[in-house]
């Protein structure tokens, strides 16, 4: 009994964590599916624009596996409901925004491409 009285805050911070991740989840699921899309098509564009960044253009299909592995990473629980067809294609969106991105935005090019190889 002394032993909880003793490390109380630690207690008390695992139940604060506890609450405040079941709080972000309840909100997040409480979106509508359009406004948790939008944000997950955002994530990709990031996520294959690093992708772009660090393994260069010619490797299509390293760079899927490479978002993929981001993918499940972060988003866990939703890998396991979207296929990965579904997947890919949300992908070749978010690569069509980037290379509308890598046009018309030298700062988004310099990032990807350094040298200007692309």
């Amino acid at each position: 009994m002394n032993n909880l009285i003793d490390n109380w805050y630690v207690i008390f911070g695992v139940i604060a964590l506890i609450v405040f991740v079941g709080v972000a989840a309840a909100v997040f699921f409480a979106q509508p599916t359009e406004s948790q899309l939008k944000k997950i098509k955002a994530w990709l564009l990031l996520a294959v624009t690093q992708a772009e960044a660090e393994l260069g253009s010619g490797t299509g299909e390293l760079k899927l596996r490479y978002v993929y592995d981001l993918f499940i990473t972060r988003f866990t629980w939703l890998a396991r409901i979207i296929s990965f067809d579904l997947f890919a294609t949300l992908v070749d969106q978010a690569l069509d925004e980037m290379r509308e991105m890598l046009k018309n935005n030298p700062a988004v090019m310099n990032l990807v491409d350094p040298g200007g190889d692309v």
